[in-house]
């Protein structure tokens, strides 16, 4: 064995002066981030769990429904610079409460080109973030968190949710 000998009084030490330096960290209160409304909570509960295997559950912040181990949407309300893995691409100030769903191709172009309320996180390629707003258009949000569901579902559980499809009568 080769190295300098530590003895625990060294180990000790060691950590009581990290511990020090970092106290004020530790001892910073975190903001808090507003509640997602219950309406809203309720709304998304009802459409997510309504697709087969879900389940949900909480996340470092907010709800989030999963498949398979999967999460494929996560609500929460953010505060300004909180959580800032959020809030640093959302491209206002201010209170929310933002809806991250995974999309792709044509789809996530066309939601990320129209702005507000849909812009891009940049963590993952496929998520979006949707702000949520009183006059949200619960049908678009239906559509979106069953195209996120069969993105991460397993094929055999992701063919059994009825898609929207062309129009009778269309091409397709």
């Amino acid at each position: 064995m080769s190295g300098k000998w530590v003895s625990r009084q060294d180990d000790v030490d060691v950590v009581q002066a990290h511990a020090r330096e970092h106290r004020q960290f530790w001892e910073t209160p975190m903001p808090d981030n507003p509640d997602v409304p219950d309406d809203v909570l309720d709304r998304l509960r009802a459409l997510c769990l309504a697709l087969p295997g879900v389940y949900e559950e909480q996340a470092w912040v907010g709800t989030r429904w999963l498949v398979r181990k999967k999460t494929f949407a996560h609500v929460l309300g953010i505060s300004d610079e909180y959580p800032a893995a959020y809030t640093r691409d959302a491209p206002f100030v201010g209170d929310a409460t933002i809806l991250t769903f995974r999309s792709d191709g044509a789809e996530l172009a066309a939601l990320v080109g129209t702005g507000h309320p849909f812009y891009k996180p940049r963590w993952h390629p496929q998520v979006v973030g949707m702000v949520i707003e009183p006059d949200a258009d619960w049908d678009e949000i239906a559509e979106l968190l069953v195209e996120s569901y069969c993105l991460r579902a397993p094929k055999k559980l992701a063919g059994q949710v009825p898609r929207p499809g062309p129009a009778a009568g269309g091409p397709g």
